[in-house]
Order: C-alpha cells, then structure tokens, then sequence
C-alpha cells in the first residue's frame, strides 16, 4: 500500500489516473484541491479530498504529513509564474515525500510550444532543489500526444474531453511540413498512460528521470497511411519551415476547438500557435519520447494506433 496524494486532482487527465490508482485497491489516495469538490467532479467516495492553500508551504506540508509519492497534474497556464509546483515541491521535500511527479503528461521537448513554458520553469526547479543532493525522488511522464485526440470529435475516455490536432480525421485532412514526412509523434491513450503511472507507483526500483512512455511511435507519413486505411483518402496541406518560423500558417483550415482552461479572448491566437508550434517541434524530435518508463513494465501491451483508431472510427460517417 502507498500513501499518495493527488494535486489537481479533478483534472481530466488526473480522474482518469485516480480512477486506474483506486482499480487497484492497494493505496490510500488524498485529492488536493484549492475548493473543495462538488459532486459534479468529485472522486470515488473511497478517495479522500482535502481542501489546501497552493500558496502556504506550511500549508501543503501539513497536507503531505506521511504521504510516500505525489503526483501533480496543477494546471500550468493558469500558474504562469508556477509557484503552485514550486511550493509543492517545497513542502514534499519537508515532509518527507519520497516520489513526486510534476505536471508533465506530454511532450518531452518544450521547443516552440511557449503555453508549455512553465514545465521547462519546474524541471530548473528540480535539477535546482536536487543539486547538491538528492531531496527528493522524481520523474517525468511523459506519453507524447493522447491518441484519443485522433478521434476527436468523439469521446473515447471517460473524463478526458476531445481536442483537435493536425490531424483531422473527422473531414480527412492533416498539415504536413514538407520533406518532414518522417517526423516522429509518439502517441499514447490517456488510459495507457493511468495504467503505467498506476504501476510505477508500486515499482520498487528507482524512477528515470525522463518517464517516457511510448505508446506507439510514428512518423507523420505512418498516420497518414492508418488514416487512409480507416477513413478512405485525406487532403494534406504542406506547409513549410520558412513559413512556420515567421509565425505563419498558410493552410486551408485549422483548429477550432480550444482546452477549457484557454479564455475566449486568448483562443484563436492560441489555436494558431498550437499548429505552428507542434508543426515545429515535431521535427526537433520534441514528440519522439523515451520508453524509459514504460519499458520498466515489459508485459504490457500498449493499445496500437491502427487498433485504437479502427475501433474510434468504426460506424462514422
């Protein structure tokens, strides 16, 4: 049994995690949250939710009294300055956490993609509080980009909520930048991801650092070639480096549909960003994550694209 406490806890990608921690039935799970949770979100009646001030470090170690592993998943846009983490961090390290993950659950690299500023912000942070000795145990989860988006506009987890990428499988269509066809993505499913974070919670060993957890990994031209088997041709916009790096996105659609914590006003800068920014990283190798997590747990068997995909889209119009 592990004692683990949950920040951000009703977060979508968090409730999909708790729901895979309580499944097990080996851990005593606390939520933090800054109000406290009405049944609209509110979490398996056997998790225990706790009411905590993310500016108090005083606070937040009481809060983490006899807890063995924290796992974050803070909201970072609405944190610019990440002090919730930061503060977080703090109080694990006085408390005596053991294991401690920050809200990370995408990317490896942070390279063109400024919304995500704040994970390079915590990772300093760590290095920082670790450098003249190891405080505090931590790794990074990263899966790449939720496979589950290709299905969008359709829900394909239970609390994770559909979100559109450059590749449109809905009205068949993708951005490409041209002679990158083999950038890589690693894509993982939401419910992957809970099922390795639920296992290295009882992993023995030491955490990588780097937690990559690759799901699948495939170049742009491999989902191209998945998405012509499961929905018949796709129309490819090609757009070009030059272009992307002087904040232009010359194509004949894009996103649409924003994350719940993006206001109205900040959306449609943000959506266009969001293109030229994974468009661009994507050829850095920013979405080309490790398997050092998920290699910890040789038995299991990630969902495959082409499966997922098949499934999601199987009676669409």
């Amino acid at each position: 049994m592990v004692r683990i406490a949950v920040a951000g806890g009703s977060g979508q990608v968090a409730r999909e995690v708790i729901d895979a921690l309580v499944a097990t039935g080996k851990h005593e799970i606390t939520v933090l949250s800054r109000r406290d949770l009405q049944s609209a979100d509110a979490t398996d009646p056997g998790v225990k939710q706790r009411t905590v001030n993310y500016g108090n470090v005083h606070n937040l170690t009481e809060a983490l009294q006899g807890v063995h592993t924290l796992l974050s998943f803070v909201q970072i846009l609405s944190d610019p300055n990440q002090e919730s983490q930061k503060n977080l961090i703090d109080a694990a390290i006085a408390s005596g956490v053991r294991r401690f993950a920050p809200s990370e659950y995408g990317s490896k690299g942070t390279n063109h993609m400024a919304w995500w500023a704040g994970k390079e912000a915590i990772r300093e942070y760590l290095e920082e509080v670790n450098a003249t000795e190891k405080k505090l145990e931590y790794t990074l989860f990263q899966p790449g980009l939720f496979l589950d988006y290709l299905a969008f506009p359709y829900k394909t987890a239970k609390y994770l909520d559909p979100l559109q990428s450059v590749f449109d499988f809905e009205h068949r269509r993708a951005i490409v930048v041209d002679g990158h066809e083999d950038a890589i993505l690693t894509l993982t499913t939401v419910s992957d991801l809970s099922e390795i974070i639920a296992r290295a919670v009882e992993y023995e060993g030491a955490w990588p650092r780097h937690g990559g957890i690759r799901g699948n990994r495939l170049t742009f031209s491999d989902i191209l070639r998945i998405g012509e088997t499961v929905r018949g041709h796709f129309d490819v916009d090609k757009v070009y480096l030059e272009d992307l790096r002087a904040g232009n996105l010359k194509t004949s659609w894009g996103l649409e549909a924003v994350h719940h914590a993006v206001s109205d006003d900040q959306a449609a800068e943000l959506l266009r960003a969001v293109s030229i920014g994974i468009l661009l990283s994507s050829v850095e190798g920013a979405w080309d994550s490790s398997d050092s997590m998920s290699r910890l747990f040789p038995d299991f068997k990630f969902t495959t694209a082409h499966d997922f995909l098949v499934r999601a889209w199987d009676g669409k119009p």
